[in-house]
């Protein structure tokens, strides 16, 4: 099976050895998205809840890179410092996903690149 480098200016550049999202036949694992601005490369500043929503966006971007939407993820996995903000990510998640929700975990960690609050990985599946 061929695997094929997806990459998107709408989305950060790769901040380390890695791609913005490899597809392999009809998945596509797209890696760790942090809060960081696509054009500036730094963190967005503001409320955790921005943070949040430039993660989704940059999400957004690379699954449409490689011919999909959020709506085509079958798997999300969620890194926050602080669990207690897991409530306000379920509420901004529903601004960006209807039913049926992907499945997903939520991680508590101890540090995240670039001093991040937030990071979130995903895999896509497309039809």
């Amino acid at each position: 099976m061929s695997r094929t480098v997806i990459h998107t200016t709408l989305a950060p550049a790769a901040i380390g050895p890695y791609s913005q999202a490899v597809r392999c036949g009809a998945t596509v694992y797209l890696s760790g998205q942090i809060p960081l601005d696509p054009v500036t490369g730094k963190l967005v500043e503001g409320a955790f809840d921005v943070q949040v929503k430039r993660v989704f966006d940059n999400l957004r971007a690379v699954c449409q890179a490689a011919g999909g939407d959020l709506r085509d993820i079958a798997k999300l996995n969620i890194y926050l410092l602080d669990l207690g903000q897991f409530a306000e990510v379920n509420r901004i998640m529903v601004e960006y996903f209807r039913e049926p929700y992907p499945a997903r975990a939520a991680v508590g960690v101890a540090a995240l690149p670039r001093a991040a609050v937030v990071e979130m990985d995903a895999v896509m599946v497309l039809d």
